[in-house]
């Protein structure tokens, strides 16, 4: 099949923005992946969107443009993200993104892009337009004003930034990131098809370990990383599998219908593993590749344990998705960016008491010792600094009031 063969129309408008409009009846059969990564049928159109070939053409990397990344430009967008998918419900195709993204990562090939991995290769129309990536033009598109507005930050970056940033909004855990990937530069930069897991594959358990095995992960990872389709439904008209609505999806949010794997679809927990193990609500999806977590021996354990211990899930789960975010990436500079929690800057008023402001004396007291510790409203001090100051002014209020009469 030739290539273009396998590229979706997404120009018609997203009503809920977390996934297109039903393909049109001239489509021919491809395949796209649910959730995390699993791929299944589904119709798509021939006909690629004009903004993803003008894209394809004319992108740059975060190391060819004159505008340095930095990390307010990574905060600014990170609450960008959390607008968009408080907005959209956009979570599952987000995730989806960031992982399709890493997810063609091969241990085996050391050279870079060559490789594969968290790159921003996924934005082409040639790699867009494989068959697991069906559907996914729609969290781009989600995505596009922001890497506008901050377009020193890579698309790698923000994909996995998006894919975390979703993760956390719907209560999961916190991954701890780092960011400066470079991104690829042309369509033939692109990974090969078929990197990705395939839901009906004949030997599930099988599959799923020559996928992940190849990109370096072990049985607990590929048990952690499945649980991320605590989020997220199936269609059966775009993917060939699910119902067209059940009594969780009939009414959204976003766009209604589709089959979920789990009651609260939009949150991050561990009743994935529960609901697959119980299989007692046949309201809910499980496919073949869910259905392997319990019954292979060694995936057992793990599935086992993530069904009763959810702190553990998450755990496990941040440690192999922080893993995966940075399958194959390049990163500038080397070491990478972090975002930390950034010291606030020292407002004497704000620690006033509610019934009575502090007197200007004090103030001046408390802003001499912060001086006097190297602080500056420019350049506020780390936070141990700034509790010692607490603390001797604290000592020196209570000595005050102890003594002040004699």
């Amino acid at each position: 099949m030739h290539e273009h063969s396998r590229r979706e129309n997404v120009s018609s408008a997203f009503s809920s923005s977390i996934s297109p409009p039903p393909p049109s009846s001239s489509s021919s059969s491809s395949s796209f992946s649910s959730s995390f990564g699993c791929r299944v049928v589904q119709k798509v159109a021939t006909i690629a969107p004009r903004k993803l070939r003008r894209r394809a053409l004319v992108i740059s990397n975060s190391s060819s443009t004159s505008v340095k990344l930095s990390a307010n430009d990574l905060e600014e967008a990170k609450l960008a993200v959390k607008e968009l998918v408080q907005n959209t419900h956009s979570n599952p195709i987000l995730i989806r993104l960031g992982w399709h993204d890493a997810g063609t990562y091969n241990k085996d090939i050391k050279e870079w892009p060559k490789c594969g991995g968290a790159n921003g290769s996924i934005r082409f129309t040639k790699e867009m337009g494989h068959a697991a990536n069906a559907g996914l033009q729609g969290a781009l598109k989600l995505l596009d004003p922001i890497k506008d507005k901050f377009p020193a930050i890579s698309y790698a970056d923000l994909f996995q930034l998006a894919s975390v940033t979703a993760i956390e909004l719907a209560g999961g855990p916190k991954i701890p990131m780092r960011y400066g990937r470079v991104d690829t530069t042309t369509p033939e930069e692109c990974p090969e098809e078929g990197m990705l897991p395939d839901a009906g594959a004949p030997s599930p358990a099988e599959h799923l370990r020559k996928v992940f095995y190849r990109m370096g992960f072990n049985d607990k990872e590929i048990v952690a990383l499945s649980g991320a389709h605590t989020l997220g439904r199936a269609r059966p008209n775009r993917s060939g599998w699910g119902k067209d609505e059940t009594k969780y999806t009939k009414d959204g949010p976003g766009l209604p219908g589709g089959q979920s794997w789990t009651v609260h679809w939009l949150k991050f927990d561990n009743s994935y593993f529960r609901e697959v193990k119980e299989k007692r609500d046949a309201e809910l999806l499980v496919l073949p590749t869910d259905a392997a977590l319990f019954e292979d021996p060694s995936f057992k354990v793990y599935a086992e344990k993530y069904a009763e211990d959810q702190e553990t899930f998450f755990k496990d789960y941040a440690e192999a998705h922080a893993k995966l975010s940075e399958l194959g990436a390049k990163f500038d500079p080397p070491e990478g960016i972090t975002l930390e929690a950034a010291p606030q800057k020292f407002v004497a008023a704000e620690y006033s008491t509610p019934k009575k402001e502090l007197s200007d004396s004090m103030k001046q007291k408390i802003r001499a010792e912060y001086l006097g510790l190297g602080g500056s409203p420019e350049q506020p001090l780390k936070t141990n600094y700034f509790l010692n100051i607490i603390v001797i002014i604290a000592v020196l209020a209570i000595l005050t009031w102890l003594f002040g009469g004699f």
